[in-house]
């Protein structure tokens, strides 16, 4: 039996969350990015003490903003050092449950959740198809989830995708070195790199100019330390896939999901409803605005 994740990128997210354990991340900070990915989500459709869970919840900082909201979270998460900052993080919420498992061996019944989520995870793990139908079944019919995938720049002009691809090489090397030195090199990148980016980006839209075509634009409007986090998830990670909002949108259809749309602020985050199976799904199901 062949297990859906990379030891590799396991043992490497593990070290990320315990080095950037978001304990000190600033709250205007986290509500921030979790309003970012969740804009689609739709919480008013949940029922009442709705139970959900979160596929590769690594420091448990989106569950933090989830759990407020529902009636049980469950994290789930390959590495045991995330999990330990997971619950570290989250000791205020006892409405949380804690599983070290992949993506292939998440330990909940089929078709017994009221929704979930998987933020930045399955780009990361061997097959990120099998990983969306594995989340899928895990869903009631009709249920909402939410997932985000590292995009293809198939909305960006070529000179901003060979930029991507020369950054690429750089992950390539820089990803298999020993941790320690990795560490601080994606430090350097974040100081030298990510933030001066981000600030120029700030300054541009400040005064009125688009930014949505120059690199870290994203980051504009974050902090240090979420630069810090994102280099070192960005360069330190020996494994990553990334999709076109076309081929995001086919897998979510193949997992079993209807009525895709896209968030407007980042890319690609998508969300779902798990379909009933006994009908096929209708290419008006997909929405590509």
């Amino acid at each position: 039996m062949v297990v859906n994740k990379n030891i590799n990128v396991v043992e490497d997210f593990g070290q990320e969350w315990s080095l950037y354990d978001q304990s000190v991340l600033d709250l205007k900070q986290l509500q921030y990015l979790s309003e970012v990915y969740f804009e689609i989500f739709p919480w008013g459709q949940l029922p009442l003490n709705a139970q959900g869970f979160d596929l590769g919840c690594g420091s448990g900082r989106y569950s933090k903003y989830v759990a407020k909201k529902v009636g049980r979270l469950h994290c789930i998460d390959a590495s045991e050092a995330a999990l330990t900052v997971a619950k570290r993080n989250l000791k205020d919420f006892h409405n949380c449950c804690y599983y070290k498992a992949s993506v292939d061996q998440i330990p909940l019944k089929d078709d017994s959740m009221d929704f979930g989520y998987s933020l930045g995870v399955l780009h990361h793990v061997p097959d990120t198809q099998a990983g969306l139908n594995d989340c899928v079944k895990k869903l009631k019919i009709g249920a909402p989830f939410l997932v985000y995938l590292y995009y293809a720049f198939d909305n960006k002009p070529w000179w901003f995708r060979l930029i991507w691809r020369i950054s690429d090489l750089g992950r390539k090397i820089i990803c298999r070195l020993p941790f320690n030195i990795k560490k601080i090199i994606c430090k350097f990148i974040a100081i030298f790199i990510y933030f001066p980016l981000a600030r120029l980006n700030f300054l541009l839209e400040k005064m009125g100019l688009s930014v949505q075509n120059i690199p870290l634009a994203a980051y504009r409007k974050l902090n240090f330390y979420t630069m810090c986090t994102d280099a070192l998830d960005r360069f330190g990670t020996k494994l990553e896939h990334r999709y076109t909002r076309e081929q995001v949108a086919k897998m979510m259809s193949n997992a079993g999901l209807e009525g895709v749309i896209f968030s407007t602020k980042i890319f690609w985050a998508a969300m779902g409803l798990k379909r009933n199976q006994n009908f096929k799904t209708r290419e008006t199901d997909i929405d590509c605005r």
